[in-house]
Parts: C-alpha cells; sequence; structure tokens
C-alpha cells in the first residue's frame, strides 16, 4: 500500500467510526450536556464537521467553493471551535443538517487525499489565517486529521454512557 492509500483507508475509518457512534445516539439526546463532561453531541459534530474541513480540505488544496456553498462554515466557527460553547451551541444546528454536512466533507476530504501524489504529501500546507496547531505538511495534516476524529469518537463514546447508552465492541469470531 501507497502512503497515499493508507492515509485515505485510515481517514474513512476514522469517519466510519464517527457515523458508527453518532449513529448510535438517538436525535433528540444530541443536545443533552451532561455536567460532568461540558459537552454534546450536536457539538462533538459540529467540531468534526469544521476540524474535517481545515485539516483534510482547507490547508491541503484550499478553500473550496463546492464546500463553501453548501456549509456555513463561519457560523460553524462560532458555534463549534475550540473557544464555543457546546452549552450554548445546543439546539443551534438541527441532527440532520450536522449530518449533512459532515457527509459532504468525508466526500470532499475522501476525494482530496486520494487525489493527492506521494510527492505532495511532504509540501507545506496552504497558508491561511491561522497556523495549523501540529502539521508542517500535508502528510502531518492529514495523519492529525485521523488521530483528532478517533479522538472526538472517545469523546462521543464518553458522551454516550454518560447518557445512559452503551456500545458493545463484539468479538469476532473466526
Amino acid at each position: 500500500m501507497t502512503a497515499i492509500e493508507i492515509l485515505s483507508k485510515q481517514t474513512k475509518d476514522a469517519y466510519a467510526w464517527i457515523y458508527k457512534l453518532m449513529d448510535s445516539i438517538p436525535d433528540e439526546k444530541w443536545n443533552d450536556t451532561p455536567e460532568i463532561l461540558a459537552s454534546n453531541v450536536s457539538w462533538q459534530i459540529g467540531h468534526v464537521v469544521l476540524s474535517m474541513y481545515y485539516h483534510s480540505i482547507l490547508v491541503i488544496r484550499g478553500h473550496q467553493k463546492d464546500i463553501l456553498e453548501k456549509v456555513p462554515l463561519k457560523e460553524y466557527a462560532e458555534l463549534f471551535s475550540f473557544n464555543s460553547s457546546p452549552k450554548k451551541s445546543a439546539g443551534k444546528m438541527a441532527a440532520a443538517t450536522l449530518r449533512e454536512h459532515l457527509i459532504l466533507m468525508e466526500k470532499k476530504s475522501i476525494e482530496i487525499i486520494n487525489s493527492l501524489t506521494p510527492e505532495e504529501l511532504d509540501k507545506e500546507l496552504i497558508p491561511g489565517k491561522v497556523e495549523h496547531p501540529v502539521a508542517k505538511n500535508k502528510f502531518e495534516a492529514i495523519d492529525w486529521n485521523i488521530k483528532h476524529t478517533m479522538w472526538h469518537c472517545g469523546q462521543l463514546a464518553t458522551i454516550k454512557r454518560t447518557l445512559g447508552y452503551t456500545y458493545k465492541f463484539e468479538m469476532k469470531k473466526t
């Protein structure tokens, strides 16, 4: 497997986990914000939508007109950035809208990752208003997107448990 194939597969796997967790929590519970966690499903999904755009689209290929026409990124930045409040953003965006935007980001980021050449992975990031907190090149940004997405899977799993739902990791029989 090439580095691009590995990054693409790992990205798809991380996104599959987001869907598994997100879809296992009823929509009517998405804005419940357990005090002990001070977060909720809506904020987590909104944050992942925003971060997918930044880490695997914007710094890799620059702004994408098709995404900008469909997703209100300025509103996402206000509601779901690391400086925002999950309690204050609760209920500001419908679960169906968050899902729709997550799907758009997933498809676009996978498309962009699969369009890269191996040589591009070592290239510097597209500069923007905010310096990337971790990455210096495109490989590192995509790799961070995978890790960051999985971090939020852990957050979703913890919120789910706090809301009284469990997730069973079934052992596969061989």
